[in-house]
């Protein structure tokens, strides 16, 4: 079983105090999503989608955050049609492989066994328009639909560069008793569960073998435009070290190995495979960089940097804070993030001050925060 830390921002999903109450309670089951998928939505929102929790929610629950999306069944598909396009523009496959997870997981609906409507409007991105959503597993032939959904979500992360068989993670629960009058079936929802709930319980069904997923992406290989994002994240990477605010969105492509079965070992070894590639950077750099800030942001608006993060014991410390290590590097950088900003704030209110504000401070944190988790 996983143990977790409380994460930062790149990896727990916010508090959001509904005025309402929700359809079927699972949209904090895959956090790990949701996490990765939140910043590179923030890279550019044109649409003000709120956050991307709301496109797994019911219709009358995702109004409140779909921004100018007025076609709520197409509420997910826009988020992560966006998401995908920045995770694209700044060279990230991770960001992308997630944005296509992000897509194909479950929406909430009223009743167990009761589907959630098919978008009726086509995506920018065609690896985008090739997936649907995971249906409830009590629906009709859902089975055979959430398997054939799988398969082409691992087929278009491997159009990209990604690792096929995180399409596992997109799985749904158990099939739960239709009829039954809390609507909630064999789903959980806890919100500051790090990987997701359906992951640390051991909820997750997968849909496919692995073997059925390397039958599925044989011959495919990534297209030229993941190709040039993978290098244009090599070429961000280096000149991240240069120090340039806009290039730090762009960090290193992770490599993430799973190896999954039918059991419930396997789902916690995929969740937590997952957390890795939201990560900055993958196990084998981080063992390698004890003593070296881990901690690649370099915008510094009146000065105040983001403090370091370095490698402690099995752990990660941010150095002004070495009393309280965390487990996950994403959650280190999250907090040095943290820290900047509140400097920052204060800074920006300081008197005589007028050359920035807390504003900027914001969008600087964003920054900071969308490095990390890339």
């Amino acid at each position: 079983m996983l143990s977790y830390k409380f994460l930062g921002l790149a990896l727990v999903v916010s508090a959001w105090a509904l005025p309402f109450k929700r359809e079927v309670p699972q949209e904090h089951s895959h956090n790990i999503v949701l996490a990765s998928v939140r910043p590179m939505l923030d890279l550019n929102n044109p649409n003000n989608i709120e956050d991307p929790v709301f496109g797994l929610l019911g219709d009358a629950a995702a109004a409140a955050g779909a921004g100018s999306i007025t076609n709520l069944d197409c509420l997910q598909q826009a988020t992560a049609d966006q998401a995908f396009t920045n995770a694209k523009a700044a060279g990230n496959v991770t960001g992308m492989a997630f944005s296509l997870i992000y897509r194909a997981i479950e929406r909430n609906t009223g009743a167990v066994g009761l589907a959630s409507v098919i978008c009726n409007e086509t995506a920018t991105n065609p690896e985008i328009a090739a997936l649907t959503q995971h249906q409830d597993p009590a629906s009709t032939n859902a089975s055979a639909i959430n398997k054939a959904i799988t398969l082409e979500l691992a087929k278009q992360i491997a159009s990209v560069g990604g690792d096929p068989t995180l399409a596992l993670i997109s799985g749904t629960f158990a099939p739960g008793q239709i009829g039954d009058p809390t609507a909630k079936g064999n789903t959980c929802d806890v919100e500051d569960d790090e990987p997701g709930c359906i992951f640390s319980q051991n909820l997750l069904v997968e849909d496919a073998t692995t073997a059925e997923i390397s039958a599925a992406v044989a011959g495919i290989s990534a297209t030229a435009t993941s190709a040039a994002a993978a290098s244009a994240t090599s070429a961000a990477a280096s000149a991240a070290s240069a120090a340039d605010d806009e290039t730090a969105t762009c960090a290193s492509i992770v490599t993430v190995t799973v190896t999954a079965s039918a059991t419930a070992t396997a789902a916690t070894e995929i969740a937590s495979a997952a957390t890795s590639a939201a990560a900055t950077a993958t196990a084998t750099a981080t063992a390698s960089a004890t003593g070296t800030n881990l901690q690649t942001f370099t915008g510094a608006l009146g000065g105040v940097t983001a403090p370091s993060v370095i490698a402690a014991g099995s752990g990660f410390e941010v150095t002004t804070e070495p009393e309280d290590p965390f487990v996950n590097l994403a959650a280190a950088l999250g907090r040095s993030c943290d820290i900047q900003h509140n400097q920052c704030a204060d800074a920006a209110n300081s008197s005589g001050n007028s050359a920035f504000t807390v504003g900027d401070c914001d969008t600087q944190d964003t920054q900071c925060k969308a490095a990390s988790s890339s």
